[in-house]
């Protein structure tokens, strides 16, 4: 494809053709999870490690508000030059060793590449947030060539992933006034939410194998 120059302007038919390898590497890299939910413990999806997966193709308007928020044109170019998420995967675990478990085994596929990394499980951001990120490549074929394209994946446990979408839908809603003293609540909600989970942890049949 013949991308336009970095100041252009993204077309909707220049942006249906930028997402297309980024849903074939996004595919590919959903069945490769799915069948190491069935394999990773032994006795298929019944016992695996996800509770749920869900995956996205960035819009064309997020992806222009965020080449903009970087200081950067919104064109196909700088789109592929500087996003890392255009296609995104969220899968939500049952507990944190599955978490570690799960990366672990992703990491072990030797066609991947591991573009980038943040463990913020061990390390929560400031306001309390855990999750963690790991920036793939999927190599994608395409008649004799092939291309490493990136899919973020973002790895949580269902606790960590309720506290982060309420706090995205309380904590934006609200006005500025509030936001100090919600941050301050949901700092705290994260805590308990870690305790109730490592609780729970112990009768994982992870921890029961230990």
């Amino acid at each position: 494809m013949d991308y336009e120059r970095e100041s252009s302007k993204m077309t909707n038919e220049q942006y249906y053709d930028l997402i297309q390898p980024y849903e074939d590497a996004s595919r590919m890299l959903l069945g490769r999870l799915e069948l190491l939910n069935r394999s990773l413990y032994g006795g298929g999806p019944d016992y695996g490690p996800i509770h749920n997966i869900q995956s996205r193709i960035k819009e064309k308007r997020s992806i222009e508000e965020k080449l903009k928020r970087m200081g950067y044109g919104d064109g196909v170019m700088n789109a592929r030059d500087y996003l890392q998420d255009i296609a995104g995967i969220r899968m939500i675990c049952y507990f944190v060793d599955d978490i570690y478990n799960m990366v672990s085994a992703l990491k072990r596929q030797s066609d991947l590449v591991v573009i980038k990394e943040k463990d913020y499980i061990s390390s929560p951001k400031p306001n309390g947030y855990r999750s963690y990120h790991i920036v793939v490549g999927m190599p994608v074929y395409c008649m004799d060539t092939m291309e490493y394209f990136p899919v973020e994946v973002q790895f949580r446990t269902m606790s960590m992933d309720f506290w982060a979408s309420m706090e995205h839908r309380i904590c934006y809603k609200k006005s500025p006034e509030h936001r100090e003293s919600l941050e301050r609540e949901f700092k705290e909600y994260a805590r308990v939410l870690q305790e109730i989970e490592e609780r729970f942890e112990k009768y994982s049949d992870v921890a029961e194998k230990r």
